[in-house]
């Protein structure tokens, strides 16, 4: 099995003076990577600065054969920390955006100092760093991010409302990072790391914290920024030797027209039941499926809305439906594999006069005059004129020609036509 080799990339750690970024850098260098180290320095509140954690880094990675220079700059200032790459390595292939502080407290006591720091260092400077990389990535046509979200950001965290919504946002930043970089071969995926660190000795016990040990999330890392991974837009967790995918899912939910806050109490087990769930890969797919209940909402309410003008008495087609009914109770046997719902809107050549449904799909078979029942939808919907569907059964009327000339409207399976057309050329049956 061969290994995952990184010979002519340049990779960029953010806050990789310790913990886990830098088994990030030693593990990349290891794998032949030029790495640039960046490091603040400073505490794990984000106050002071130091060169002596990203220089201990360098040296580590110097003394085992590897290659690796320092960047000291805040995250903040991306477009430094990219420049180090270029101006020492000529090019930037990958992007680890790992700098982090914290600042927890409950959110009575959290100050604008503490919400703003936060975001600038987590959030901006994800942005910031990747943002400054983009147009190299772009020019080479490849580039791989990987932004370090968090636990907190994706189920909260007591005292940590500043955090959680900033690695919360991260993941919405790498999805969208996914979509427009796809066709530069640019991929941005996000972890949710659970490691020892300086910042987890806050909330985590010492024996628990070194039971997770940075190195465990390592191998997820540097898999998802290898040329060889095809990940774009996903999250991952990682902790203590177990890797795993985080996805999203949605109720199958409930379609309520001109719903009332009444109507939402009512329906609530329903509109919050996860049997059949659903996930979706893009906010695409979700406007699909909203805009298609929404049609579906609409065409029923222009349905129940839409009572025909005219009696049955007086539809010339009406005689010919109950031929149907006749011939289908003499061959049902031909349509039994059809599993078929078919709606019949007569019109006087305007507005609707008539409706007519052949049920093919409930046992037994029928033709009745009105709408589709039991709240099914049907498989094929037909609207023609009354005298048109007179000529189209009597065979004075082409059914294609009227297709295309406009005189009959098909919404569904067009197929099942065909197929009832041959049955009924065959047996007389009029369907």
């Amino acid at each position: 099995m061969s290994s995952l080799r990184f010979d002519g990339r340049v990779v960029i750690v953010t806050g990789a003076g310790g913990g886990l970024g830098r088994t990030y850098a030693v593990e990349f260098a290891k794998r032949g990577a030029k790495v640039v180290v960046n490091d603040l320095g400073g505490t794990a509140h984000g106050t002071s600065s130091s060169t002596s954690m990203a220089d201990k880094v360098v040296q580590e990675i110097r003394a085992a054969g590897g290659t690796a220079i320092a960047n000291y700059d805040s995250v903040e200032f991306g477009e430094k920390i990219v420049k180090t790459a270029i101006d020492n390595y000529g090019r930037v292939d990958v992007i680890v955006n790992n700098a982090g502080i914290l600042r927890d407290k409950s959110f009575m006591n959290v100050t604008e100092e503490d919400w703003d720091l936060i975001m600038k260092v987590h959030l901006k400077g994800a942005y910031s760093v990747t943002k400054a990389a983009w147009p190299y990535f772009r020019k080479q046509q490849y580039g791989r991010v990987i932004n370090t979200s968090s636990n907190s950001g994706m189920y909260g965290s007591f005292g940590q409302t500043n955090y959680a919504a900033a690695k919360m946002g991260l993941i919405g930043l790498s999805h969208s990072l996914a979509l427009e970089g796809a066709k530069y071969n640019i991929f941005a995926n996000s972890i949710l790391p659970t490691a020892g660190s300086r910042l987890t000795l806050t909330v985590m016990p010492e024996e628990i914290v070194d039971m997770l040990k940075p190195e465990y999330v390592t191998p997820l890392v540097v898999f998802l920024a290898h040329e060889s991974c095809q990940e774009n837009g996903n999250v991952f967790e990682a902790g203590g030797g177990w890797y795993g995918q985080v996805q999203s899912y949605r109720s199958v939910g409930k379609a309520i027209a001109n719903a009332t806050a009444e109507n939402i109490r009512d329906q609530w087990k329903a509109i919050t039941d996860m049997k059949g769930a659903k996930h979706f890969e893009s906010g695409k797919e979700v406007s699909a499926d909203i805009i298609s209940c929404a049609s579906e909402l609409k065409e029923q309410a222009e349905q129940e809305g839409h009572k025909p003008t005219g009696t049955t008495s007086n539809v010339k087609s009406a005689a010919l439906f109950k031929e149907m009914s006749d011939g289908l109770k003499d061959n049902a046997n031909l349509v039994k594999n059809l599993k078929a719902i078919v709606l019949y809107i007569i019109t006087d050549g305007k507005k609707e006069i008539a409706r007519f449904t052949l049920d093919l799909k409930n046992q037994p078979f029928c033709v009745y005059e009105g709408d589709v029942k039991k709240g099914e939808k049907p498989t094929t919907t037909l609207t023609v004129a009354d005298d048109d569907f007179v000529q189209l059964s009597t065979g004075k009327l082409n059914p294609q020609k009227a297709f295309m000339a406009g005189k009959l409207k098909v919404k569904g399976n067009i197929m099942l036509l065909q197929k009832l057309s041959v049955i009924a050329d065959k047996k007389k049956a009029k369907l």
